[in-house]
């Protein structure tokens, strides 16, 4: 009975903001923020110039004295950037109804704490220890949370939904179909496999456990399609309760980090071609990140280490195809079937009566971003091969862009951690790491299946 009340509530509410949703909701202001930012971008880059000026993070770097000139020689960029997100994310944290009072102190915190993941992320040796920014960002979020603790007020800022949003309506822009093109069947076809399949068993799994279906359907996407992103979509689309996302978001984080480490070190065991491991990381992490270093972790041993061939390049194009490229496009997908199917099938059962006007209150819509975030850039790069798409559009343009994207996940990231309170997701139980757990092994081997055997020839021949 209480849950019949809570959808209704939920129904109730989505209605009532009617159309005003444009202005109140993350999920639209994400859409004007990350499509103002490409439409900027985009203007610049018509107009002979770029907007690498103020996307600017720190370069690479082996001394101290290198970071102090780094920072001495672009603080006023620093200054900048800093003052547009602050702007930008103020206005809309207003008109959404939040306390500027409490916002802005904590975005300024988490900007500043940020600079700092870059600096770690950018030292030279930082691959060595697998200190990535955004894991370093998780890490330290979830230490802050769990063993420092900060005041509640400052959550305000903590918008791991907000920020992730804008980071997706940005991926679209530095994904666009011309490159789905280029992939080629195969990383599509394979991706497509893992996510469906992957999906189907959390969410079985689950049932089994006697999840609720809701939770069941948030897990899966976590695992099958985006990590984070995804469960977030999914949670969203399905009307899920306000603890599923965190659950979902728990367990991505979770064994996204244990396959950092054990992927590189089974390839490298297994001797496997860059190309090939690249491949099987991204059919199997859980995250772009964490895939990400663990790709770029695998194909910086080629050459160093008997028996690995292949280059560093084949291992991230790999990756690339296979989770960002293959796996991601699976959130709209995802988002846009669940959301029919517990407007039409589960709230019924409920006794609700589904309209098909549901369907689109419910959609997630910053996933409509991404999607003309995509279209916008295929349409500029329509008339690029894809060398000069690398030598022109991607420095000036897409890289830019890119590179604002990736403060937004470095913001959520980190806010992910520091909202992440292990003793508040206690009372979850063991049933959705089960659940999960077997979506991860299922992931696993079937990924290595796919990558190495089924199309291991593709792989290990990839041309980048």
């Amino acid at each position: 009975m209480a849950k019949n009340v809570m959808v209704e509530e939920d129904k109730e509410s989505l209605k009532s903001m009617g159309w005003s949703e444009i202005w109140l909701k993350e999920d639209w202001w994400a859409i004007w923020l990350g499509l103002g930012i490409v439409v900027v971008a985009y203007l610049f880059f018509a107009n002979g110039a770029s907007i690498k000026w103020i996307a600017v993070t720190p370069g690479k770097w082996s001394t101290f004295d290198q970071l102090i000139g780094h920072f001495t020689s672009h603080i006023t960029q620093y200054i900048a950037q800093f003052i547009m997100w602050l702007i930008v994310l103020s206005v809309s944290m207003r008109i959404m109804g939040h306390k500027l009072g409490e916002f802005i102190p904590s975005f300024v915190f988490i900007y500043v704490v940020s600079i700092l993941i870059f600096m770690v992320g950018a030292w030279n040796h930082a691959h060595d220890y697998n200190l990535e920014p955004p894991l370093v960002a998780l890490l330290l979020g979830m230490v802050i949370s769990n063993l420092v603790g900060l005041p509640r007020w400052m959550d305000t800022g903590f918008r791991v939904e907000y920020y992730i949003k804008v980071g997706i309506v940005l991926l679209g822009a530095t994904l666009p179909f011309t490159l789905v093109i280029w992939a080629g069947p195969v990383a599509i076809f394979q991706a497509s496999i893992v996510s469906i399949t992957t999906f189907l068993v959390i969410y079985f799994v689950g049932r089994r456990l006697d999840i609720d279906r809701r939770l069941c359907a948030t897990l899966g996407a976590g695992g099958a399609v985006c990590g984070v992103s995804g469960a977030i979509a999914i949670a969203g689309a399905v009307g899920a309760k306000k603890e599923h996302a965190p659950i979902a978001i728990t367990m991505v984080i979770g064994w996204a980090i244990v396959m950092i480490f054990f992927l590189p070190l089974v390839s490298r065991a297994l001797h496997l071609s860059t190309g090939v491991a690249g491949a099987w990381i991204g059919t199997s992490e859980f995250a772009d990140a964490a895939g990400f270093a663990a790709a770029q972790a695998y194909g910086n041993l080629a050459g160093n280490v008997p028996g690995i061939s292949g280059t560093a390049d084949q291992s991230v194009w790999a990756f690339t195809l296979m989770k960002v490229v293959g796996r991601d496009i699976w959130i709209g997908i995802w988002a846009f079937v669940m959301a029919i199917i517990a407007t039409t099938r589960w709230e019924t059962e409920t006794g609700s009566k589904p309209q098909a006007a549901e369907i689109w209150w419910r959609f997630p819509k910053f996933v409509i971003g991404f999607a003309l975030a995509s279209i916008l850039v295929t349409i500029v790069t329509s008339g690029y091969s894809f060398a000069d798409f690398n030598k022109i559009v991607k420095p000036e343009f897409v890289g830019p862009v890119k590179a604002l994207r990736t403060w937004a996940f470095i913001f959520c990231f980190f806010s992910i951690g520091l909202t992440t309170r292990f003793r508040e997701l206690a009372h979850a139980g063991g049933k959705p790491f089960w659940a999960f757990s077997a979506g991860v092994v299922f992931n696993v081997v079937l990924g290595f299946i796919l990558s190495a055997i089924v199309f291991g020839t593709y792989w290990s021949s990839l041309a980048h």
